[in-house]
């Protein structure tokens, strides 16, 4: 059973179902949009060191997105908006592949609340020449089974995210990642230029064998973000926290140990 409760927020007039658990400075995690606001072995791992502050991003889950949400940057003013609701500082932001790029926004726009920043294999950027597995072209199954490394890890998010009685919040999910990834695919060209403006400590981590941005996509991010640190995950996919929890997590708490 996850070791964590579930409280609502309110925040631009949406209520945000978040789950919270363990002790620490706070850490809120923005999840990727494929496997989405479940609790996982990484949260149990991060837990350990941290207060985990697990959101449900408005428009997943089954819920209906707001009229508000047309792109990936209104999700990062609502976030800093939830943060105020919380009335958090010192805040660790993490974010993975979805949730990466509205971290990634999120803190080019105010770090005031944040104390570190984490990313991972964030979208957001684009980089010529490093082609990558386009999420949008396969099938539900394969589309899934290409965010991991280890099929046997690929099985398990198969049979849960594709269960029948998930079609609708699944359904209402694809929708909205294309409206907000579609075009230009996965990335916000005006993203990079703005980056220099994150200036809390950073840290990327990459799967080392993420097929859909790979890993020339993390040396991208770690020389567009100066002073950041760049960690790749050995044996993970796109999904490392969800592949690979335990080494994800103590890479996390490794990395705030030993920040300035």
């Amino acid at each position: 059973m996850p070791s964590a409760t579930t409280v609502p927020i309110r925040a631009c007039d949406v209520e945000l179902r978040v789950q919270r658990g363990g002790k620490g400075a706070p850490l809120l995690f923005l999840p990727d949009a494929q496997i989405g606001a479940s609790w996982l072995p990484f949260h149990d791992a991060l837990a350990e060191r941290f207060d985990v502050i697990l959101p449900e991003h408005p428009g997943y889950g089954g819920g209906d997105a707001p009229p508000w949400l047309e792109k990936v940057t209104d999700l990062a003013n609502f976030y800093l908006d939830a943060l105020a609701a919380l009335d958090l500082t010192g805040v660790n932001l993490a974010g993975a592949a979805l949730g990466g790029w509205i971290a990634a926004e999120l803190a080019t726009r105010n770090t005031a609340r944040l104390a570190s920043l984490t990313l991972i294999d964030p979208w957001g950027l684009r980089v010529d020449g490093a082609p990558g597995v386009d999420p949008f072209a396969s099938g539900d199954e394969q589309s899934v089974r290409d965010l991991f490394a280890d099929p046997k890890a690929a099985d398990a998010s198969v049979a849960r995210i594709l269960a029948p009685e998930g079609e609708d919040a699944l359904l209402k999910g694809k929708m909205l990642t294309a409206k907000l990834g579609w075009q230009p695919r996965l990335h916000d060209p005006l993203l990079g230029k703005w980056l220099h403006r994150i200036d809390v400590p950073t840290l990327i981590l990459w799967g080392g064998g993420d097929r859909l941005l790979p890993p020339a996509y993390g040396a991208a991010w770690h020389k567009a973000i100066a002073g950041s640190t760049l960690t790749t995950i050995a044996g993970a996919g796109h999904l490392p926290h969800v592949e690979k929890p335990s080494e994800t997590a103590a890479a996390i708490a490794n990395f705030r140990r030993n920040a300035k």
